[in-house]
């Protein structure tokens, strides 16, 4: 027998009686910690990191060690880098962004921490938001810690490799951009125009630590919340899972919004496998 795809009617139906379970079990808490991923900004067309299955897409990110200890590494990085800043310097929030901003106006919202590096959730108009992992539109010194905007720097960078500038390739939730079997050693990388010195988007490698100060902040946070909500999250990361983990040790609620599985699955009291941006706004009363 041929198996039909759902109709768009049934679809929307599907996603408003989502939306219902969320307003539903959202209505019952005061104050709600709220950790978002690489999901939460694919409406904005940046691609996330994981399948279904949670499982690396592409490539994993470059560590910090290789970074900061191979010179064509960091040259490799650079390139890639300013191939795909654009869209990610370019991007807008999404129906999702919008919504947790205006959730956090209502006063629902007790903390918003995310795991992206985009800075769409302050586009949207969220305040007080903890980046986690940092943000990539600032480069910081690693000798004399100067910062640079991004901005600033893409410049620099197009003034030093002009021919770089024709190039395009998809792009990662990190601004890298895949790029292959190109001469990364003639790629011309700026430095600090302040000491000479490396320089960093003010990002969290895989290799590194979250600042200790910012992972303080999120578990206070966490201990005056009554309930959490994790949006477009595999929670694969354990910099993200740990709030979770320490939510569920806690006694808090937890509900998951995200396409596929998660990390945390069995320790969520509601998980919802639907796009974030579809069901948010109606779940948020936006």
């Amino acid at each position: 027998m041929e198996h039909l795809a759902p109709s768009l009617d049934a679809t929307a139906t599907a996603t408003l009686d989502e939306a219902g379970s969320l307003r539903a079990w959202l209505s019952g808490f005061e104050r709600v910690f709220v950790l978002t991923g690489a999901g939460c900004s694919t409406a904005s067309g940046i691609p996330d990191y994981r399948d279904a299955d949670g499982q690396w897409k592409r490539t994993p990110p470059v560590t910090y060690q290789a970074f900061t200890g191979d010179a064509l590494v960091n040259a490799r990085y650079w390139a890639r880098s300013f191939v795909g800043w654009p869209r990610i310097g370019l991007a807008q929030p999404n129906a999702a962004h919008l919504a947790l901003a205006r959730w956090q106006r209502a006063g629902r919202l007790s903390q918003l921490v995310t795991q992206n590096v985009d800075g769409l959730h302050q586009r949207a108009g969220s305040e007080a938001v903890i980046d986690l992992h940092g943000r990539l539109d600032e480069v910081v010194c690693l000798s004399c810690f100067a910062r640079e905007l991004r901005a600033s720097l893409q410049q620099r960078l197009h003034d030093g490799n002009p021919d770089w500038a024709r190039l395009s390739a998809v792009t990662a939730p990190d601004g890298d951009a895949d790029l292959e079997g190109l001469d990364f050693a003639a790629f011309r990388v700026p430095v600090c125009q302040a000491c000479g010195g490396m320089l960093k988007p003010d990002v969290v490698f895989f290799g590194e630590n979250v600042p200790r100060a910012r992972y303080e902040a999120a578990r206070t946070a966490l201990e005056n919340s009554d309930a959490v909500l994790v949006v477009g999250s595999s929670l694969m990361v354990y910099s993200g899972f740990r709030f979770v983990r320490q939510a569920h040790e806690r006694g808090l609620p937890v509900a998951i919004v995200n396409r596929g599985q998660t990390r945390a699955d069995d320790l969520a009291c509601l998980k919802l496998d639907v796009d974030c941006a579809a069901v948010l706004p109606q779940a948020l009363g936006g």
